[in-house]
């Protein structure tokens, strides 16, 4: 399949709510130096620890921001949708990746590297703040991860996470708020940080309750106003 064409890059460049900052001339440049990668769905992207030399924006699909404990526990830190950027740490420091990136759903990412990007973002105090403002919105949420696994019970946890998600997955989007979550219960679990087997018990009384229903790879919010009520 034949790669986007240099006008179809300009056209992305264009339109992302960061980088659509550049001037005309900025971003022609950059066009020259992007290059878009596909995954297939599970495929990874880049491994925690790994040289953090670019920045990349989802043009199509999910990525999992996740780590691995020794004894192969994964909990997901977060889920990068279509038009969010990702690897952002590991483009201002240089230093090395602090997590892992796996497509989720097949994806289309837009690669900027480190080295072709840091030039236009000296000049560019505006881009470099909405970029802390990103950093620090990971961070917060990061923060809050740990507080509820260690204060919330897994119920409150779960029912906090499916409506996150669901306000994630329908940024954009006519009505506001997507229905249809495409995970599975185990990525569920990790991001909760319980087993699957437990999420799935509080899934299964839920779905009970007419709050949810459960397909194969997939979890639909019936009752939003009731799922909040859980938190």
């Amino acid at each position: 399949m034949a790669g986007p064409s240099h006008e179809d890059k300009r056209r992305i460049l264009e339109r992302h709510f960061l980088l659509g900052r550049l001037t005309a001339a900025e971003i022609e440049a950059l066009v020259t130096y992007s290059r878009v990668e596909r995954y297939a769905a599970g495929a990874e992207i880049f491994a925690k620890g790994s040289p953090g030399q670019s920045m990349m924006a989802v043009l199509c699909g999910t990525v999992r921001i996740s780590s691995i404990s020794l004894t192969g526990k994964e909990i997901v830190f977060n889920l990068i949708n279509e038009g969010e950027i990702f690897g952002e740490i590991g483009l201002l420091d240089g230093g090395e990746r602090s997590g892992d990136a796996t497509a989720i759903t097949d994806c289309e990412v837009l690669v900027l590297h480190r080295r072709d990007l840091m030039p236009f973002l000296e000049n560019h105090a505006d881009i470099c703040l909405m970029l802390i403002k990103i950093l620090c919105q990971r961070l917060r949420r990061t923060s809050e991860q740990v507080e509820d696994v260690l204060f919330r019970h897994l119920e409150s946890r779960i029912a906090k996470a499916l409506l996150q998600l669901a306000e994630q997955s329908a940024r954009g989007e006519p009505g506001g708020r997507s229905r249809d979550l495409h995970l599975s219960q185990r990525e569920l679990a990790n991001i909760v940080g319980s087993s699957r087997e437990s999420v799935n018990k509080h899934l299964q009384i839920m779905q009970r309750a007419s709050l949810i229903d459960l397909t194969k790879r997939s979890i639909v919010i019936r009752d939003a106003a009731a799922i909040a009520q859980l938190i």
